[in-house]
């Protein structure tokens, strides 16, 4: 029996594996398309052999499937510590989603690749992990909900505000202006695109008050 030491280094190994194969595939995912992609590429380009690929994943869309949980999860993860350090500081409903806003234009610009390809999959609904894509969609959506909720509870915001529908706007709102920043204007810095946000929320729901 491994000692707990010898385990957890062993976890360690393996969890950067797949990070390893993560990134990989998101890359020739993204370069080529998910049914153009193989795994014997996926392996070259993680540096690993393909039996190390079936090792971690039983096949190419447990792969994939996986990969939406990962980088979903990174990304409600974000809006989540954020929306918390904002209350910790004392600030506003509307300053915590400024900062989940924030958050996620950081989440997008360090992982352009792999957003493309959640918003693509968004689209699609004949994929055998369409059933994951909305539950781990809905996680991030909700961290927002709560912080809407919380605004119209406290009086920040009108209770007349639709929270489901408001929150996937603003959510949906930041996916597409980061991705048309990184593939079409580019010139402009997160400073730029987190302001012009931040205005069109300052404008949109705290102007509901």
């Amino acid at each position: 029996m491994e000692s707990s030491s010898a385990a957890s280094g062993g976890s360690t190994r393996r969890e950067a594996t797949r990070q390893k194969l993560y990134e990989a595939a998101v890359t020739l995912i993204a370069e080529q398309g998910f049914s153009a992609t193989t795994v014997d590429e996926i392996a070259e380009r993680a540096g690993v052999a393909k039996g190390t690929v079936y090792y971690n994943f039983a096949s190419k869309s447990v792969l994939f499937e996986e990969l939406l949980r990962h980088g979903v999860g990174l990304l409600t993860a974000s809006l989540r510590e954020a929306a918390e350090r904002t209350a910790r500081e004392g600030g506003s409903k509307v300053d915590a989603l400024d900062a989940m806003i924030r958050a996620g234009l950081v989440f997008i610009d360090r992982y352009p690749a792999f957003t493309q390809l959640y918003v693509a999959e968004l689209w699609r609904t004949n994929r055998t992990w369409q059933s994951t894509l909305m539950v781990v969609r809905q996680q991030a959506v909700a961290v927002v909900e709560d912080v809407l909720r919380e605004g119209v509870a406290a009086g920040e915001f009108s209770d007349e505000i639709d929270v489901p529908l408001t929150a996937s706007a603003l959510v949906g709102m930041v996916l597409v202006a980061a991705l048309d920043w990184k593939s079409f204007q580019a010139e402009r810095t997160l400073d730029d695109v987190h302001a012009a946000l931040s205005r069109l929320l300052q404008g949109r729901v705290s102007g509901c008050r």
